[in-house]
């Protein structure tokens, strides 16, 4: 055999398993969100830190597939369903509680990490918080579960304030009922009367703000969840043109103009998911990796950064 028939052969074989790692498919994500690219367009950034931090690169090593069901909720049945049948690695479910529930509801089997405003244990997405159990894990940032402290934060930039306006979306009662009911028992410990509103759209927004107006509350709680995220500019010019304090869960609310915001940040909290789905593409088991919960939420009127996070050693759901 001649010399260069050699190197060439040698060469080639080196270069098959090079070929072989090329031609295997990558791992997908498939990403269900009940809002809009835009309303997360602040946050979807932490996501892909994550993943990277546990050591995937959209489009290199891993493929992520959104989808979106812009607000209406009815449509996640269809989408989730769609991911189960397509097959996957993991499902990512953000945007309220309506998004995991869905997904636990279609699939007991392939991997799901959530980000919900409210109690996982509560909303039965997990067993507990420090063995989830199932195929279900995440993060719990406490949209909901701060809506007392909201509401004191209102009763100390209003002193005066009698009367307050809670506005929630009745389409998403996972989340609006637990945010009525909290924000009632606060204020009857601080003596206070609520006023509670509706809406599920761009036009009931404005209906909701028709009532404000006639009504004449002292200040506004803004609940959590979509299609009030998503209407986020519509809120704060609406709340400016009233001339009504109002304050909100989320940081992105304050960026475009809102008053105040007490809540933990959304982006920190989708960089876990990310961290989270990484280490189940790795072969981590989501009934092994405890539900992660925001330790530190301060009052943000001017950008601060802020949303610390920690995985429960203890807790009472276990």
């Amino acid at each position: 055999m001649k010399r260069r028939e050699f190197i060439t052969i040698v060469g080639g074989a080196a270069a098959w398993p090079l070929a072989a790692r090329a031609q295997q498919p990558i791992p997908t994500i498939r990403f269900l969100h009940s809002q809009s690219p835009e309303a997360l367009a602040d946050a979807l950034p932490g996501f892909r830190q994550g993943l990277k931090e546990a050591g995937y690169s959209e489009g290199e090593n891993v493929a992520i597939e959104y989808r979106w069901a812009e607000n209406q909720l009815d449509r996640l049945p269809a989408l989730a369903g769609d991911l189960v049948r397509k097959g996957v690695a993991v499902i990512v479910a953000g945007g309220g509680s309506a998004t995991p529930l869905v997904a636990k509801a279609v699939t007991t089997a392939i991997p799901v990490v959530f980000n919900v405003g409210d109690d996982p244990v509560k909303l039965g997405l997990v067993a507990s918080l420090s063995r989830p159990g199932g195929n279900l894990t995440g993060v719990n940032f406490f949209a909901v579960e701060l809506t007392a402290k909201r509401l004191e934060l209102l009763r100390e930039l209003v002193p005066g304030a009698a009367r307050v306006a809670v506005l929630v979306n009745p389409a998403n009662p996972a989340d609006s009922e637990p945010i009525v009911h909290d924000a009632q028992a606060a204020a009857r410990a601080m003596g206070l009367q609520i006023l509670v509103l509706e809406a599920t759209s761009s036009k009931e927004i404005d209906a909701a703000f028709a009532t404000l107006a006639r009504e004449r509350p002292d200040a506004l709680l803004v609940g959590t969840g979509p299609p009030l995220t998503a209407r986020r500019v519509q809120l704060a010019q609406l709340a400016a043109y009233h001339k009504i304090p109002a304050i909100y869960g989320l940081r992105q609310n304050v960026e475009i103009g809102g008053l105040i915001s007490y809540g933990a940040s959304l982006r920190a909290a989708y960089r876990q998911v990310g961290i989270y789905s990484g280490r189940i593409l790795k072969g981590a088991s989501p009934s092994d990796l405890p539900v992660v919960q925001s330790t530190n939420a301060i009052p943000d009127s001017m950008g601060f950064p802020w949303g610390m996070i920690r995985e429960p050693h203890s807790s009472p759901h276990g």
